[in-house]
């Protein structure tokens, strides 16, 4: 799968550098010794961002890689095992 959408690589190019941001900004507060509460609030949010970028990328996926090879998936069996690597990737996500 590649992504051919350029806006919707350039959002989720934007979505990991907030995430990256921080995770940054983790790492600094574990240097300052910060309050853990606030750091546990934080990897909350991280880990928030990460699974709404990967919802979105599944999306993505179901929308145009599975609806694109639908014409290459005749047989049954095919068409199941490419559901099934979806659901899987779903599920590795949450």
């Amino acid at each position: 799968m590649k992504l051919e959408n350029e806006e919707l690589k350039q959002k989720l190019a934007q979505r990991l550098r907030r995430v990256g941001g921080q995770v940054r900004g983790i790492e600094t507060m574990l240097q300052e010794g910060r309050d853990c509460r606030e750091i546990v609030q934080q990897l909350s949010a991280v880990q928030a961002a990460l699974q709404g970028f990967g919802r979105v990328l599944i999306e993505e996926y179901a929308v145009e890689c599975l609806l694109e090879q639908e014409s290459e998936l005749t047989d049954r069996h095919k068409r199941e095992q490419a559901l099934r690597e979806l659901v899987s990737m779903m599920n590795k996500v949450n």
